[in-house]
């Protein structure tokens, strides 16, 4: 398979992959999964049937990535299929829709969403050891707070609360964020929760803070900080 998007210097969308490349058809199934079809894209798996009825449909390959695409006909890739969240309501949500906006915000290093077979949406989020010392100095705060001590700090949660506000407003209530607990430490390779490419690894997340997430739905589902040891 090859593109089928792009955006040109004369022509583009920002936070979008840009319109069908000619010859390139593009549509988005009922679950939001992403579905291309044209020259370019592959007519199947080498004699092996079972795998190709997995990921075409006809003319039409199944991407496995979630996306939507606007009255101009401009894609924007919002998740995998794979990770897709669906709530005890219902509702399917797309991590990365939630995760890269309250990411953007230079206190806050990692986030994780979570709320799989959940009343709601929460997420666990970490901050930027770098930025942190510069954050707390540039805001009239110690420099010297040890992790521990930013996760409660009001002003450190007032800002991670602002980060998860942006994020909601881009998404309906059902999606939006209740709850966030903001850890104390970071994800990292060597901790088994990023890959070495910098993404985050969720299945090792959920099992290793299952007893955190779970802290999380046993209590009012307001918006909170919570520093975990």
């Amino acid at each position: 398979t090859a593109p089928a998007t792009v955006n040109l210097v004369s022509k583009f969308k920002i936070g979008t992959v840009g319109p069908a490349l000619p010859g390139v058809g593009l549509k988005i199934a009922d679950d939001g999964e992403i579905l291309v079809k044209g020259v370019d894209v592959f007519g199947g798996y080498w004699n092996n049937e079972d795998a190709t009825s997995e990921v075409m449909e006809g003319e039409w390959f199944h991407t496995g990535d979630i996306g939507a695409l606007d009255d101009d006909g401009y894609l924007t890739v919002t998740g995998r299929k794979k990770e897709i969240i669906v709530t005890a309501g219902g509702k399917n949500v797309a991590p990365a829709g939630l995760e890269d906006p309250i990411r953007s915000n230079s206190l806050i290093s990692q986030v994780v969403v979570v709320g799989d077979q959940k009343p709601f949406i929460s997420a666990l989020i970490t901050l930027d050891a770098e930025m942190l010392p510069v954050w707390l100095h540039n805001n009239g705060e110690s420099a010297d707070l040890t992790p521990e001590q930013a996760c409660t700090n009001p002003k450190v949660v007032a800002e991670v609360q602002k980060a998860v506000d942006a994020a909601n407003a881009r998404v309906s209530r059902a999606e939006s964020i209740r709850k966030f607990v903001i850890l104390p430490d970071d994800f990292t390779e060597a901790s088994g929760h990023l890959t070495p490419k910098m993404s985050i690894k969720r299945g090792p997340i959920m099992k290793d803070y299952a007893d955190v997430i779970d802290g999380l739905y046993t209590a009012t589902p307001v918006t909170e900080s919570l520093g975990v040891g």
